[in-house]
């Protein structure tokens, strides 16, 4: 008998390599790495697909739901440029609707550059890993603890990069399988880490997506809105899908926020905003 399936699709933000500058600061001046998006029962996926079919054929999309391209209206968004303002609000409050219907619910791991360097940078110099590698066994980790709590197992669905990067995700996955979590046990063992036994048990699959995924689209979507509420509480789209209830904070006790919910991670020098 097939188990119970939670999908957690992932897509990632920000530069991974710790020392590396960034490049060009975007307009919100901050600087993260993340991996995060949506969680969703398999016996899900259809609804949520159906959503955005919808919403694709009623606007005319052609491009993937690409936040950055939304958001500045380039590339396959160009085309929000010519319309009235009263038509952009129109597709902005759709594409909200879209991410609020359907069935899935938000959960990220974000890194501030910034503050892990202050944290690691002397002390291991430039031997400091990758920020995915450490993102991708936090947030893959604390999915995995969710579909526990639900009686799932979990498969882990990355939007596809390149070989390099894609293969540094199937090596992290397959350690957490065969050794488990790569952090040191004393400082990890406030966050009731699952033990290689109960990884190796709950992680069921591992399969990239393709940006045309729909899935993968609204896993792009939630990453945003997710980093910027750990900086700035109030940014709008964070805020409403949190006063939606669509981010895993909201559906968990306020117990288990510290070790199953979206981990804001070396973000002590952050002012954040309320």
């Amino acid at each position: 008998m097939k188990p119970a399936i939670l999908n957690l699709y992932l897509d990632d933000s920000g530069t991974r390599h710790p020392s590396r500058k960034p490049g060009k600061k975007p307009a919100h001046g901050y600087d993260w790495f993340a991996l995060g998006g949506v969680l969703v029962r398999e016996e899900d996926e259809e609804g949520a697909r159906r959503l955005h079919a919808a919403f694709v054929e009623k606007w005319g999309v052609t491009a993937p739901l690409h936040s950055s391209e939304i958001r500045s209206q380039n590339e396959g968004f160009f085309w929000l440029r010519d319309k009235t303002d009263e038509e952009q609000a129109a597709f902005y409050e759709d594409l909200y609707g879209l991410m609020r219907d359907a069935p899935v619910i938000g959960i990220a791991c974000v890194i501030d550059r910034p503050g892990y360097n202050a944290r690691y940078a002397a002390q291991y110099l430039e031997n400091r890993w990758m920020l995915c590698k450490t993102a991708f066994s936090v947030v893959v980790e604390r999915a995995a603890k969710f579909a526990i709590g639900q009686g799932q197992r979990l498969r882990v669905m990355p939007e596809k990069c390149n070989k390099t990067e894609d293969a540094a995700l199937k090596a992290y996955y397959a350690e957490l399988r065969t050794d488990g979590l790569p952090f040191d046990t004393k400082n990890s063992g406030k966050y009731a880490p699952l033990t290689t036994e109960q990884l190796k048990t709950t992680l069921y699959d591992l399969r990239f997506k393709a940006k045309s995924s729909p899935m993968a689209q609204l896993a792009d979507l939630y990453l945003w809105p997710v980093c910027m509420g750990g900086y700035n509480a109030g940014n709008r789209p964070y805020r409403r899908l949190r006063d939606d209830g669509k981010l895993i904070e909201c559906i968990l006790d306020d117990a288990d926020h510290a070790t199953l919910a979206t981990k804001y991670s070396c973000f002590e020098g952050v002012d954040r905003k309320a």
